[in-house]
């Protein structure tokens, strides 16, 4: 370490060679005051741009075949536990369901809903054949619900001129597909209407 002496020898000749111009009287009188400011100029950051990460396309997705469950996982059984959990998410959001509950304020709950999990069946369609299917719904569209049957059958069923219910803890609701042409992200910021005209 450095004695005082040579510390302040050292500062001396640094200033002396960064600031040629100046006396040694002014150089000393700023080591006097012990206040000193050197010139600092920073270089300038640039900026970089952060890129946008962007999705893939509905042709991209189709070519994947994200969307599309494999015929060996095409099984009733393998989301029985999905529809447990949903029968709790459905608890929880409607606080508990009790018989007491108001169902205006089940019903207002169960539209903006998530249904993946849910087991619906249809009760009312312009087509009769679609009349009787009950299963799981695995995946929700805008136009149509991926059903899994009790057969281990994946059923494409319309919302269009459907009429589905669903059961919940005893209570049962009705989903008129055609008020339901959305898809369950925008569905879920929606506000519906509580009367209407009811129709197929």
């Amino acid at each position: 370490p450095q004695g005082s002496e040579e510390a302040k020898a050292f500062v001396h000749a640094v200033l002396k060679r960064s600031m040629p111009q100046m006396k040694d009287e002014a150089i000393q009188d700023m080591l006097t005051r012990k206040a000193l400011v050197l010139e600092y100029y920073p270089k300038k950051k640039t900026k970089q741009k952060r890129k946008k990460v962007k999705g893939f396309t509905a042709k991209q997705r189709r070519e994947l075949r994200l969307f599309e469950i494999e015929p060996e996982q095409q099984r009733y059984a393998i989301f029985l536990p999905l529809h447990e959990l949903w029968k709790q998410y459905i608890r929880d959001l409607c606080h508990g369901l009790r018989p007491d509950a108001q169902p205006h304020m089940i019903q207002s709950k169960l539209l903006k809903a998530d249904l993946h999990g849910a087991i619906v069946t249809v009760t009312k369609s312009k087509c009769p054949s679609y009349v009787g299917i009950t299963g799981i719904i695995l995946q929700e569209f805008k136009h149509v619900f991926k059903i899994i049957t009790k057969e281990d059958k994946l059923k494409v069923v319309p919302k269009h001129n459907n009429v589905f219910s669903l059961e919940t803890d005893g209570f049962i609701s009705y989903i008129y597909g055609s008020k339901f042409l959305l898809r369950a992200s925008e569905r879920s910021a929606k506000k519906f209407k509580l009367k209407g005209t009811i129709d197929l």
